[in-house]
């Protein structure tokens, strides 16, 4: 298992190509965004023991085995805070501790498909309010991303759907490349879970990268590339 940038990452001028990221565990190894942050408000007082608590109850509630989703679909350390005290501090959050912590591999190729004229995306179950920042300093234009609701009381801890993730990620892609006159069989697509299956199966050109939960059982059964990004 090694780094290589894709063969035949080139300009097509007649057709749009997309490249689509995944952002946890594939362009920014290791933990994820959302749990630093969580940690980051924590340090600040923002969210204490019983937002975690509450989390850990709903995870324990709904959870099928092995599985994180419940904590994906709902934000209950956010319900009732208001987004003008929790957004602000997204944009330093990202800067202090998460753009070191970038792939200088993922980051390589990342940077060949711009050079290409490729269409980059970063989709992405963290929240939107955190990937934007991030997709500012990559020159990257489209996030798509977790989307809380947002009432003038505050955060409900709920999600817009379609929820970025599983086959909620295969549907926003697909209608992105509907709408930017993409064919997904010239796209690129990384990502690092069982979460991404639906849109690694979607493009002609998908890679697996710093495989968890199964994943790369799951990519050598379709005979995916598997790389190491750090």
């Amino acid at each position: 298992m090694g780094f290589s940038v894709p063969d035949a990452i080139a300009p097509r001028p007649c057709r749009r190509v997309g490249a689509f990221f995944d952002v946890d565990n594939t362009l920014i190894p290791g933990v994820a965004i959302e749990v630093k942050f969580f940690r980051f408000l924590f340090q600040r007082r923002l969210v204490g023991l019983r937002e975690g608590m509450q989390s850990v109850w709903h995870l324990l509630r709904h959870m099928p085995p092995i599985s994180l989703h419940p904590l994906r679909e709902r934000k209950l350390y956010l319900t009732g805070k208001h987004p003008a005290a929790i957004e602000p501090l997204a944009e330093v959050f990202v800067r202090s501790q998460i753009v070191p912590r970038i792939s200088p591999d993922g980051l390589t190729v990342l940077r060949s498909h711009q050079q290409a004229g490729h269409h980059v995306a970063l989709i992405t179950g963290s929240l939107d309010f955190l990937i934007a920042p991030l997709a500012s300093m990559l020159n990257v234009s489209t996030v798509l991303a977790a989307t809380p609701v947002r009432l003038a009381t505050g955060y409900t801890g709920h999600l817009i759907p379609p929820l970025p993730y599983g086959e909620g990620k295969r549907i926003l892609i697909e209608s992105l490349t509907a709408q930017e006159n993409m064919d997904l069989r010239d796209c690129y697509a990384y990502g690092d879970s069982p979460g991404d299956v639906a849109v690694l199966q979607s493009v002609g050109h998908p890679q697996v990268v710093n495989p968890i939960r199964g994943m790369g059982r799951i990519a050598r059964r379709h005979g995916w590339p598997i790389v190491k990004w750090t």
